[in-house]
């Protein structure tokens, strides 16, 4: 059997600058996504590890980014060092499986299929193997935007984040390579919910200025969960519910429900400097490391907020 690489960090970076959009193309194109499933070992917390299993290295899967009536031509290569056969389903495509039953891969094989992305709008895409479950649950997911032929209303800076658990037989704060348990996934009790891969992926990667306009794609890859998503201090000024693009917007928003599966989108300006806490408000999922540091820096506004910078994690009146 392969020895499965070691990589430094599982996390996908969520800074979406120099992802190029497709905005300003006036008409469809066709376009080549290139994927590869690796099983990876990488860290999930302080001296505990999982074996990752990933889109292109890292988790989540690579951010893609096409047009409303795009021609996709997507090839899904299976390292060799895997030792799992590996396909992908993606929820932006119109077809049997989303593209899963043509693109069953074993290790070292690669299969290429066309797709045309006929809806607008935020889709989730995962490995779904007859496992299916079992192989998201190791990080076997991404999120795919299908831009409107009009394009999405602009903004200074876009996040890209997922919440995932990990079900590992030893208990949560537990040191080294954490073996998969399989009952507790089924019992719906993971020992990690993070974002993006692990804990603390996005404590010092996510800086603004005040007066920013920020968009945060948000996905959920399950695979038991509902997501409450939040930011302490911050309300979304507009929500594309369940990701949908030309229908209803919310306005004025909380905290958005986003399942298992599936994904969200928010706009908000950011008034005020400081350090703004991402959680799933299911809030014990914090313990378990579903948080994450927007970062925020500037001039005070005594206008909107007079007060003593609090240092604490939480926020909520701890």
């Amino acid at each position: 059997m392969p020895e499965m690489e070691k990589v430094a960090n599982i996390a996908r970076d969520p800074n979406l600058n120099g992802i190029s959009s497709f905005v300003m193309r006036v008409a469809p194109d066709r376009v080549k996504i290139e994927l590869e499933t690796k099983e990876v070992i990488g860290e999930m917390a302080n001296g505990a590890q999982f074996a990752y299993w990933t889109f292109n290295g890292a988790v989540p899967g690579p951010f893609l980014r096409i047009r409303e009536g795009d021609t996709v031509e997507l090839t899904l290569k299976n390292n060799l060092s895997s030792v799992n056969h590996h396909n992908i389903d993606l929820h932006a495509v119109t077809g049997p499986g989303g593209g899963a039953i043509m693109t069953n891969v074993a290790p070292g094989e690669s299969k290429t299929i066309d797709f045309k992305a006929l809806n607008p709008g935020l889709y989730v895409y995962h490995c779904a193997h007859p496992n299916a479950a079992t192989h998201m649950a190791h990080g076997l997911y991404g999120l795919i935007l299908v831009e409107p032929k009009e394009g999405l209303p602009k903004v200074d800076k876009e996040f890209y984040v997922m919440q995932g658990e990990f079900y590992g037989a030893g208990a949560l704060g537990n040191k080294g390579l954490q073996v998969f348990d399989a009952q507790k996934m089924l019992d719906a009790k993971p020992e990690y919910v993070v974002f993006s891969g692990k804990v603390k992926a996005l404590a010092e990667n996510m800086k603004v200025n005040v007066g920013d306009k920020i968009r945060i794609f948000f996905g959920n890859g399950g695979v038991n969960f509902v997501s409450s998503f939040h930011v302490i201090g911050e309300i979304f000024d507009t929500v594309y519910p369940e990701a949908s693009i030309n229908g209803a917007l919310f306005k004025n928003v909380q905290t958005t429900l986003v399942p298992a599966g599936g994904a969200t989108i928010v706009d908000f300006k950011l008034e005020v400097p400081g350090n703004y806490i991402l959680v799933d408000h299911a809030l014990s999922r914090l313990n378990r490391g579903a948080w994450g540091v927007l970062q925020v820096v500037g001039e005070q506004n005594k206008e909107i907020f007079n007060g003593i910078p609090n240092s604490s994690l939480h926020g909520h009146g701890d």
